[in-house]
Formats: C-alpha cells, sequence, structure tokens
C-alpha cells in the first residue's frame, strides 16, 4: 500500500499486489479474496478518518501492467467530482486544511483495520 503523491486528492491510497501478476484473473481465488480484503479494509479506514461524501475505488493498469487499486476519497468539492479524477477539473483545486489533516491519521487507521 502506497499513500499517492496527488496534492488535490489527500488520501488517494494505491493498494498494489505484493508479487507480480498483469490481471486479477491471474490469482488465485485465495489471493483474490486476501488482495480484496486489504481494498475493502483501506476504503473502510479512508471513510472512517475523513468522512468523503463517495469512495472510489478502481483497478487500473494500462500504464502499469500490475495489479493494483486505487482507493480514492471524493468530495463534492473536490477538484473533478462528480467526474473521474482523470477527467477534465471541473473547478480549481481548493483542499481544505481539515481534509489534509484527517488524510494525515491514515496510516494509523489502516494499520489498525489490517492488525489481526
Amino acid at each position: 500500500m502506497v499513500a499517492v503523491d496527488e496534492p488535490d486528492y489527500p488520501g488517494f491510497i494505491r493498494v498494489i499486489l505484493r508479487r507480480h501478476a498483469r490481471e486479477m484473473g491471474d490469482l488465485d481465488p485465495t489471493e483474490r479474496e486476501a488482495l480484496m480484503a486489504v481494498v475493502f479494509a483501506v476504503e473502510a479506514a479512508v471513510r472512517d478518518t475523513m468522512q468523503p461524501h463517495k469512495m472510489n475505488l478502481a483497478s487500473l493498469g494500462n500504464m502499469t501492467p500490475h495489479v493494483h487499486w486505487h482507493v480514492i476519497p471524493r468530495f463534492r468539492d473536490d477538484r473533478h467530482f462528480p467526474h473521474p479524477v482523470w477527467s477534465v477539473p471541473q473547478r480549481d483545486a481548493v483542499v481544505p486544511p481539515e481534509r489534509r489533516r484527517s488524510a494525515a491519521g491514515l496510516a494509523a487507521a489502516i494499520e489498525a483495520r489490517l492488525r489481526p
């Protein structure tokens, strides 16, 4: 897991499979379940910590042909809302300081969710 360095989107986390696999279908069922358990734990931690309006979960990988998931908190005032974060911006980026502060607490919240 890695926090994405995207100033307009604090709390954007990328969950990356530890071994190389090109597609979700290349994973055996146990490995798929384990990966998705991490994705859903990260989503829950982001939701609890940041209280976004909506969550985006996406498995994209045309530029990076490796299984990974994007977990992105979305807010009505974010730069691209309601469109995808890779679309044309709808407004100037103005990220409230409290959103950055809450995103700073994500590592601990995610770790707590992943603890057995």
